[in-house]
C-alpha cells in the first residue's frame, strides 16, 4: 500500500512558514508570493483535516497539532539534503556555500579568497552574511562561521582564532585626545560601540582595570565593520579587534589609542554541514581555510 504524502511543495511551505513564523518570510526564503505560500498551505490543512497555524493580526503561531507535525517535517527535510548532499557529483561548476558574519566576510575572508581561488580556479564560492542562523542542512550552506565561546549543538566545530581587543581611532583624534606624554585619554573621547557586539566597551574597561570613562553616549552601530569604518573617519574611539584591524593598523588608518590589549573570551569557529566530509571540493575550502587561520597575521595580498 503506497505511503499518504501530501504535495511536497505544501510541506516546504509550512516548514519554512512554521520555522519563520511567517508566511511573508517563507515566500521571500522560497522565492515565492504569500499568496503562494497561504494558499498552499490552506489547501494542506485541508487534506490533513487539520489546522496548522493560528492566523492573528498580530503574528503566527502553531497550534498544537502544527507543533507536533513540524519536528516530522522538518526531519524529513533535512534527511533529504542529506541524502543529496553524499551523493557523489561530478560536476566541475558545483558551489561551495558558505555563511559568516559581515565583518568577517569583509576584513578576513574576502583579502584572502584570491589566494584560494589561485589554487583552486575552477572551485566557486557563494557567501552569505546574513545575520540569522543557519539550520544545517536545510538551509543548503556548506560551512557556517560564527563567533562563540565554544562549540554548540552537534555539528563538527573546529576554532579558527580569537580576538585581541585594544581601543583604535584616528590619528588625527588620536592628536586630539592626547595627554602630554602623547597617550590618547579615553576619559575625554567619544567611543563608538556595537549594539550586537557581547565583549565592548564594558569588557575591556573591566579587565583592564581603566577608571573614569564613561561608557553612555558616543555613537552605536549594529556591526563590528561599520564601528571601525567610523574610527577611520575621526568621529571617535572604537574598541579595535585583531586580527579585523591588523590592515588598518598596517596602513596608518587607525591607530592604538591604549597601549593594553585584552584577548577575547569567545572566538571564531568554523562550523561543517553534513557531506563537508566526502565531497573533495569542500575538503579542499576546509582545509584551506584552516591553514589560513594558523598563518602568523600577515597582509593578504
Amino acid at each position: 500500500m503506497p505511503l499518504r504524502l501530501p504535495p511536497l511543495s505544501a510541506l516546504r511551505f509550512f516548514e519554512a512558514a512554521a520555522r519563520l513564523r511567517s508566511f511573508k518570510g517563507a515566500a521571500a526564503e522560497l522565492n515565492v508570493t504569500p499568496s503562494a505560500v497561504s494558499h498552499g498551505i490552506v489547501a494542506l490543512e485541508e487534506a490533513l483535516g487539520v489546522d496548522l497555524f493560528v492566523r492573528e493580526p498580530r503574528g503566527l503561531s502553531l497550534t498544537p497539532e502544527g507543533e507536533l507535525y513540524l519536528p516530522y517535517v522538518a526531519e524529513a527535510f533535512s534527511l533529504i539534503a542529506i541524502g543529496t548532499q553524499r551523493l557523489p557529483d561530478g560536476r566541475a561548476n558545483r558551489t561551495i556555500a558558505v555563511s559568516c558574519a559581515p565583518t568577517f566576510a569583509a576584513r578576513w575572508l574576502l583579502p584572502r579568497l584570491a589566494r584560494f581561488r589561485a589554487r583552486w580556479p575552477q572551485l566557486a564560492v557563494t557567501v552569505e552574511t546574513s545575520p540569522r542562523q543557519v539550520a544545517f542542512p536545510v538551509d543548503g550552506f556548506d560551512f557556517a562561521i560564527r563567533r562563540s565561546l565554544g562549540p554548540v549543538g552537534g555539528a563538527a566545530w573546529e576554532r579558527l582564532f580569537g580576538e585581541e581587543l585594544v581601543p583604535v581611532c584616528s590619528p588625527d583624534c588620536h592628536a586630539a585626545l592626547a595627554d602630554a606624554e602623547g597617550h590618547a585619554d579615553l576619559s575625554r573621547a567619544s567611543l563608538i560601540h556595537v549594539n550586537t557586539a557581547s565583549e565592548d566597551w564594558d569588557f575591556w574597561l573591566e579587565a583592564t582595570g581603566t577608571q573614569g570613562v564613561a561608557v553612555q553616549g558616543g555613537l552605536r552601530f549594529d556591526t563590528i565593520h561599520l564601528a571601525f569604518e567610523a574610527a577611520a573617519m575621526g568621529l571617535g574611539v572604537a574598541m579595535g579587534r585583531r586580527p579585523f584591524i591588523d590592515a588598518d593598523l598596517a596602513s596608518g588608518a587607525l591607530v592604538a589609542a591604549a597601549g593594553a590589549s585584552v584577548p577575547s573570551r569567545s572566538g571564531y569557529w568554523l562550523v561543517s554541514g553534513p557531506g563537508a566530509d566526502v565531497r573533495s571540493d569542500l575538503q579542499a575550502f576546509r582545509q584551506w581555510l584552516l591553514e589560513e587561520a594558523e598563518v602568523p597575521e600577515r597582509a593578504a595580498v
